[in-house]
């Protein structure tokens, strides 16, 4: 699986959840409550919703009583969704959005009391890191499409996307340090999506910040008025949705990966890469339907 692959490129170690394989198959338009399967808190029912068509995956974080709080058994869920037929023909990008009026308000506090203990705490904040980095390493894009208030985790969750896409309404903290518990892992995301001084100010002082600064500083890549938040999301989607899937699987793998390397470094694995599009039987479908003033048509 490219995500397994993802795992190993950059010298993680791959979780055992991975290893295990994909959950059971659904039909390509499938919609539902969810996938059955780990993360559920209660019989039959489940924090997250799915439904796909056309490509677009759309998960919605389903839990607005509890503000969407990235729980355990959402965590989980989230990550069961995600990883459902990642390597699918069939899916060409995801969308995760979060019912009612806060996106996400990060950890379910009511987990990390001294009633759970650590091992209990350990599997909530590793459970929370390999869905980020799942976000990273899936083959295709996933999109958060945020519509009000997204803290500690939940702003983790925003900054790891690919893309994020956010409504005028919409505002970003990470106020940890107000409670005692330092944001260190959302600070991770931010680090990587923010500048450092940007970030750090968020964190040092919990404060938050609105989509129109988020926007200015790199957390976002658009902010639209609240009525517009699901057609343009759904804009962009459907655009990459329209493209060729292992040439743009293959364009953010090499993205990520010479992120963080030296600029020699960064061209030989870019050069490398254009060479392997290239040699793609999409790349060439691509190429000849440019010269030859015609559509392309994707094998994927």
């Amino acid at each position: 699986m490219a995500a397994v692959a993802g795992f190993r490129a950059f010298g993680s170690k791959v979780p055992i959840w991975l290893r295990r394989g994909l959950c059971a198959p659904l039909a390509a338009g499938f919609c539902s409550k969810g996938l059955p399967g780990a993360g559920q808190s209660d019989p039959g029912q489940r924090p997250t919703s799915v439904q796909q068509r056309d490509g677009i995956r759309n998960i919605v974080l389903s839990n607005p009583k509890r503000r969407n709080a990235l729980s355990l058994a959402m965590l989980k869920s989230l990550r069961s969704d995600i990883l459902h037929e990642a390597e699918s023909k069939d899916l060409k990008v995801i969308i995760i959005s979060g019912e009612g009026p806060v996106f996400s308000s990060g950890h379910d506090l009511k987990e990390l009391t001294d009633e759970q203990g650590p091992e209990y705490h350990a599997e909530v904040f590793q459970t929370c890191s390999e869905v980020m980095m799942l976000i990273q390493n899936h083959p295709v894009p996933v999109i958060a499409m945020v519509n009000g208030l997204a803290t500690a985790a939940g702003c983790q969750l925003v900054a790891s996307c690919d893309i994020a896409v956010a409504s005028d309404k919409s505002s970003f903290a990470t106020p940890g340090v107000n409670i005692g518990l330092f944001c260190s892992t959302p600070g991770v995301a931010l680090a990587r999506a923010m500048p450092r001084k940007v970030a750090l100010e968020m964190l040092f002082t919990g404060d938050p910040i609105s989509a129109q600064e988020a926007l200015l500083h790199g957390l976002l890549s658009r902010v639209v008025p609240e009525e517009q938040l699901e057609e343009e999301t759904m804009r962009i989607a459907r655009k990459i949705a329209s493209l060729s899937r292992p040439v743009v699987s293959l364009g953010k793998a090499t993205f990520y990966k010479q992120l963080h390397q030296d600029l020699r470094t960064a061209y030989h694995l870019a050069s490398q890469t254009m060479v392997d599009s290239v040699a793609l039987q999409d790349g060439q479908e691509g190429i000849k339907a440019f010269i030859q003033k015609r559509k392309p048509v994707w094998s994927q």
